[in-house]
């Protein structure tokens, strides 16, 4: 009697675990690229940790990539469904005739960090001086500060300090070693950068405020093509109202950052807390109107000192560009 009650209970096991994998295979699956190591992961991972993607009724295959770059081909050539990148990319594909949208994802950013012993503590103690740059000449950071030189300085910086180009984690190394006195670094290196005792002399929202474009702008979004979420809605919406409770847990809840604690690969409390706290600060609080506002006001500045080699043949911001299809904030 008792193996037969055993086997009853294994073959009403056997069948809900395909009930549910039949029902996990019917959830849409969205193939997201992402940098390996990077904040974005933060947040999938919470969204898979949580249970908040079956929630929504969808599946999502992270897609880990080495560079910005192949993260943009990968969307062009169809490999991947959505990547994160800035408006100002989704803009210019639209001007050549792509079809990309953006949703806001974040709007933390960086600024200047200087070491203690450098002798820095604005823009202009920097004369003469080198200031690492992540992300090359083109960098919206770097193009919004010789804007900012501009009417703060009455110069270009580029003519009265000396910009070093170099990837973020290079520019973190050099800085602590005492080859760099300052770098203008993505905000989560400079948040390390915080942690290890180089205070921020320069923020982007002082630069942003200071060129009368506002902190509500975001700086990188979910990116995906609009066709295929109009052909995917149940998929495209899930993940984004997945996305927006990733958010507003990692906003409110200590515990959810506890269990990313070996995704952040902090070196020190300091920075496990600078991390947490930068992210938190970045998570979009404008309406999605106001975000789009300030990206209007971004581009005529970043479009008259990035030319034609940053927007391409885009003269203002392309329509569309901001999606308002559904399932974000």
């Amino acid at each position: 009697m008792l193996q037969l009650f055993a086997r009853l209970i294994g073959i009403v096991l056997l069948a809900l675990a395909a009930g549910g994998a039949a029902f996990a295979a019917d959830r849409p699956v969205v193939r997201v690229g992402v940098l390996q190591f990077g904040t974005v992961s933060w947040e999938l991972e919470t969204m898979q940790r949580h249970g908040l993607l079956e929630r929504e009724g969808v599946d999502i295959r992270v897609v880990p990539l080495a560079l910005k770059d192949a993260a943009n081909v990968a969307l062009q050539g169809g490999e991947v469904d959505v990547i994160v990148n800035d408006w100002l990319w989704v803009t210019r594909m639209r001007s050549e005739g792509a079809d990309f949208v953006f949703v806001p994802f974040s709007q933390a950013v960086g600024g200047i960090h200087a070491r203690p012993d450098a002798g820095i503590a604005s823009l202009a103690d920097l004369r003469g001086k080198r200031l690492g740059v992540a992300g090359g000449a083109l960098d919206k950071s770097w193009l919004l500060l010789r804007a900012y030189a501009r009417k703060t300085v009455g110069e270009d910086a580029a003519s009265f300090l000396r910009p070093q180009f170099a990837a973020p984690p290079l520019l973190n190394e050099l800085v602590t070693r005492g080859e760099l006195p300052a770098a203008m670094n993505f905000w989560h290196y400079g948040a390390r950068l915080a942690a290890a005792g180089m205070p921020e002399v320069l923020g982007m929202k002082e630069i942003l405020a200071t060129l009368g474009i506002g902190d509500e702008m975001p700086l990188v979004g979910w990116v995906f093509g609009e066709r295929w979420a109009r052909a995917n809605p149940a998929a495209i919406a899930g993940f984004l109202r997945a996305s927006a409770a990733a958010k507003a847990l990692l906003r409110e809840s200590d515990a959810a950052w506890e269990a990313l604690r070996p995704s952040m690969r902090a070196e020190d409390e300091a920075s496990f807390v600078a991390l947490r706290e930068g992210f938190r600060a970045g998570i979009p609080h404008a309406s999605g109107e106001e975000g789009e506002r300030a990206a209007a006001r971004a581009f005529a500045i970043l479009a008259a000192e990035g030319g034609e080699a940053l927007v391409g043949r885009a003269r203002e911001i392309a329509p569309g560009t901001f999606w308002h299809g559904g399932g974000g904030r």
